[in-house]
């Protein structure tokens, strides 16, 4: 819930606040205090930067739309010519690369997109994409492209900045060490603020630290449940994190299917679905392909994957991450346009859409704009937190100074039955959250070595933490 530091003296002279459980909650609040202390001054610069980012993010898919509306959109005609001609108008123009993928105009004033694979000055992975008229197949412009969901180059940059700072790889370890961490300093945050008195929650009539405590508090506390979702949902895509979900949903049987790309191949639930050098004009061409995926049911928006090579058949598959999700998917023999292999959305294991649903959620496709606005109010929220904590930090002091630490020694306190299984959880979360492990036996090691130091020289104080 909270994202800065955030301690209160105001409670320092207020008698004691009611526990739960004098046995249970007691002892274990300064030590959640001190955790939630310092996990906001070492883990909020990382969340601050991907609130900032993922609100920028949430904007560009209306931004995306103003910015690309010559090449994204055409005045609506009466008949769209075969998607071949369409190809074939793209191919004219832009000769280089092969053909990766097609997407036809899934609305009456949408382009088609031919994706071109292997172009000259187009980064890796990513792929050039060619706008064309249904109506006329004139084509018009080209972008480069990246992603699934089609991102274009504003909210490419965008997306990349967000993810990884455009660091490439190192860059991820920011992203997943702020999602690592931002469920634990929410959940620290929330127990906080409900063991405290409801007088001393209040914001209005107050001033000074008790105002920006409540702030802090209140915004925590309505937008808590967003900021786990928004964890757990960044954790699943993740690059360490991510690869222990993926084997766990594997181990479970609740990998993603895909259809199996082998020409007249059976189907095995994970065969790859995609070819990277394909022929768009194969075979029996992309209309028959396309006739044979409408028998389907494959209805709008689809994208048309032509075969890899010589043993491979043609896939489309649909596109639609917005509710309702439309993911289903075909493989068609290239020689006789029959269909060898299909994969519904509705027959994918349970935590598969799950997942799925979570990742549009995270990024604002699945709802659209309701959905996009919700995580711009998310994102603002977390930067209000992490503003607020720093200056509750600031208002604890004196003159020009931050405020003390917290003291340690807080974990003392909590009797064995209680502290032993905490940190058996806490080691085994460790384990398959690294981003959130390591820097907490960082922390843990710092904080013991410092303690020595100050032993040594006779400065060491176990104190009651305030807040």
């Amino acid at each position: 819930m909270t994202t800065a530091p955030s301690t209160t003296t105001d409670e320092a002279s207020q008698p004691a606040t009611p526990a739960p459980s004098k046995s249970s909650w007691a002892p274990l609040r300064p030590l959640i205090l001190r955790l939630h202390f310092y996990a906001g001054v070492l883990v909020a610069p990382f969340l601050l930067v991907a609130a900032v980012t993922g609100l920028l993010y949430a904007g560009s898919f209306q931004a995306e739309r103003l910015v690309y509306d010559h090449e994204l959109t055409v005045p609506a005609g009466e008949n769209k010519l075969p998607i071949s001609e369409q190809v074939s108008a793209a191919r004219k123009a832009h000769p280089e690369g092969t053909v990766s993928a097609v997407r036809p105009s899934p609305e009456a004033d949408a382009t088609t997109r031919v994706m071109l694979s292997g172009v000259p000055g187009v980064d890796e992975g990513h792929t050039l994409a060619v706008f064309v008229d249904p109506y006329t197949a004139e084509v018009r412009g080209s972008l480069e492209q990246y992603g699934s969901t089609g991102a274009l180059p504003l909210r490419t940059w965008i997306d990349e900045f967000h993810r990884d700072l455009h660091l490439g790889e190192p860059g991820r370890l920011y992203s997943e060490l702020a999602a690592s961490w931002l469920w634990v300093v929410s959940a620290g945050g929330l127990a906080l603020w409900f063991s405290r008195r409801r007088a001393l929650r209040k914001v209005r009539g107050t001033k000074g630290r008790r105002r920006t405590l409540g702030l802090h508090g209140n915004v925590g506390v309505w937008a808590a449940a967003g900021f786990f979702f928004l964890s757990a949902t960044g954790l699943t895509w993740s690059a360490y994190a991510g690869a222990t979900i993926d084997e766990l949903r594997t181990s479970l049987g609740q990998a993603t299917p895909s259809v199996s790309a082998a020409a007249g191949g059976e189907h095995d639930g994970h065969g790859s679905a995609a070819g990277r050098a394909g022929d768009a004009a194969h075979g029996v061409g992309l209309d028959k392909v396309l006739a044979a995926a409408r028998a389907e049911r494959l209805g709008d928006p689809v994208e048309i994957v032509p075969p890899a090579d010589a043993d491979s058949a043609y896939v489309v598959k649909q596109v639609q991450r917005g509710w309702p999700s439309k993911q289903d998917a075909v493989a068609i023999d290239p020689a006789d346009g029959e269909v060898t292999d299909v994969v519904r959305f509705a027959d994918y294991p349970v935590l598969a859409k799950l997942t799925r649903w979570g990742i549009d959620l995270h990024t604002g496709i699945l709802f659209g704009l309701a959905n996009q606005i919700a995580l711009m109010l998310l994102a603002l929220s977390l930067i209000l937190l992490i503003v607020w904590g720093y200056r509750m930090w600031w208002q604890r002091g004196r003159g020009t100074a931050f405020g003390r630490p917290i003291p340690r020694g807080a974990w003392q306190q909590v009797p064995p039955q209680i502290l032993v299984p905490l940190l058996a959880g806490v080691a085994v979360l460790g384990y398959f959250l690294p981003l959130f492990g390591i820097p907490l036996a960082a922390f843990l090691a710092a904080d013991i070595l410092l303690g020595e130091i100050a032993h040594r020289r006779g400065r060491r104080s176990y104190g009651t933490p305030v807040e």
